[in-house]
């Protein structure tokens, strides 16, 4: 008799003459995260500290958005040194890891990432009290990092390591030192390793933008610490302020060593 068959007639049977039926909870993954990616440091509620958006349910689970915005108070003496975000249910839950510039006062980031079950998204941000405050949010996705590449293999290999630059709001308007919004984008196939060929029915080998670091003159603004969860073709979109600077700077590095760089005018809108 067939597997599956037989695990049928055994619950019908439970049924049947009234017997308990216990479906196994799904472990909560969070606690071993906390001691694999933060060293069971004591987690603080971060309600007041950093938000996290993301959609209760995703329309496409390969490109999922993502927004983490700081909630200091002006009046705060704390900065946020650095967040993470975290998957839980992901292969490998530690989506990315930004650390914020000293002088950028960075206040939101907005990104792209695959969620691969309906899980559990945290944010956990440090700050320089030294505490660590973490908030939550749960979607509801399915099989995004095996979807399959939205380019094929000679397009995706054509556009490696292409970065452009948008800024939104043109130079001109407001203080020449106030907030500003910009967009960094490079083109990347960020494999997960989990992703199929459809030709071959081979899996295809992990390989992504596992570094970022972004600056304005020579000032850093942020920097992120990639996995195989970031989408495919990076986007990373982010409030900052200016110093003045009349040029910005991008260096992105992958798993396989490969190093693209790429700087332009302040004034410039982005190709």
């Amino acid at each position: 008799m067939p597997g599956y068959l037989f695990r049928l007639l055994g619950v019908a049977g439970l049924l049947l003459f009234g017997a308990p039926l216990t479906l196994a909870a799904t472990p909560d993954p969070w606690p071993g995260l906390v001691q694999d990616i933060f060293n069971n440091r004591p987690m603080n509620d971060g309600s007041d500290v950093i938000a996290i958006e993301m959609p209760s349910r995703a329309e496409d689970a390969a490109v999922v958005p993502v927004t983490l915005r700081t909630k200091l108070s002006p009046g705060d003496g704390r900065k946020v040194l650095n967040i993470t975000l975290v998957i839980d249910q992901n292969p490998a839950p530690m989506a990315a890891k930004f650390q914020l510039g000293p002088d950028a006062q960075v206040s939101e980031i907005s990104t792209r990432v695959r969620v691969n079950n309906y899980t559990d998204v945290h944010a956990v941000a440090e700050l320089s009290d030294g505490k660590l405050y973490m908030t939550k949010t749960y979607v509801k996705a399915s099989g995004g990092c095996s979807a399959p590449a939205a380019k094929n293999a000679d397009e995706a290999k054509s556009r490696l390591g292409q970065m452009r630059y948008r800024q939104f709001g043109k130079a001109g308007e407001g203080p020449a030192n106030g907030a500003r919004e910009a967009q960094i984008m490079i083109g990347h196939p960020n494999n997960s390793g989990l992703q199929m060929d459809q030709v071959t029915q081979l899996y295809v080998p992990a390989f992504f933008i596992n570094e970022l670091r972004l600056w304005q003159d020579d000032s850093l603004v942020l920097t992120m610490e990639g996995g195989i969860s970031i989408s495919e073709d990076p986007n990373i979109r982010f409030t900052y302020v200016s110093n003045g600077a009349k040029h910005f700077r991008a260096e992105a590095k992958d798993t396989e060593g490969h190093v693209f760089q790429r700087e332009w005018k302040i004034d410039d809108s982005g190709i």
